[in-house]
């Protein structure tokens, strides 16, 4: 079990609020709105996926390791969406996605296109970038499960969200596309 507090108490639906940063607030407002069915806990700041172990425990399910990337010139970024136990090789991302080389995005990038900061990467990220700046890629393995675990926008709290929820409701109304991959 992770070192990290993680609240006992779940919550099914918009939990209380206050004290809630408004980027958080937005995504409970937008699952509901978009009648979207959502299983979440509170707890410490879980920058990793080694300090999401509890979590896992506790929800029943791992959040997603999610990789914020970028070409070479700065002018593509990708939201990698993969299991948080996989190993990530970006060689075999770009040769998938038939880029040159892929780095990690930068922190200004991240808050720029997502509204989010290092540690918090989320899909749900993806409701900020109005523009379609970022490309959603997601590994086969997350496309096979029932669920995803995810941040809220803040690494505070994590949600399990059924995963056809994310690729049926959620991505079409933001107006987001996303690609397969087999990492």
């Amino acid at each position: 079990m992770s070192d990290i507090y993680i609240s006992k108490e779940h919550f099914t639906h918009t939990p209380d609020c206050t004290g809630r940063p408004d980027k958080e607030r937005r995504v409970y407002e937008l699952l509901e709105r978009l009648d979207i069915p959502f299983e979440g806990v509170d707890h410490e700041v879980a920058p990793t996926i080694e300090a999401c172990r509890g979590i896992e425990e506790e929800l029943g399910i791992m959040p997603c390791k999610n990789l914020f990337l970028r070409n070479r010139q700065k002018t593509m970024f990708y939201l990698l969406l993969m299991p948080g136990d996989k190993k990530f090789l970006t060689k075999d991302l770009s040769h998938q996605l038939g880029i040159s080389r892929l780095s990690f995005a930068e922190p200004e990038y991240m808050e720029q296109y997502l509204d989010i900061t290092p540690g918090s990467v989320s899909v749900m990220g993806l409701m900020n970038d109005t523009e379609g700046n970022v490309n959603l890629v997601i590994d086969g393995d997350i496309l096979r499960s029932e669920y995803i675990g995810c941040h809220p926008c803040m690494n505070t709290a994590s949600l399990k969200i059924k995963t056809r929820d994310i690729l049926e409701k959620f991505l079409p109304y933001i107006g987001h596309t996303w690609t397969a991959v087999e990492l």
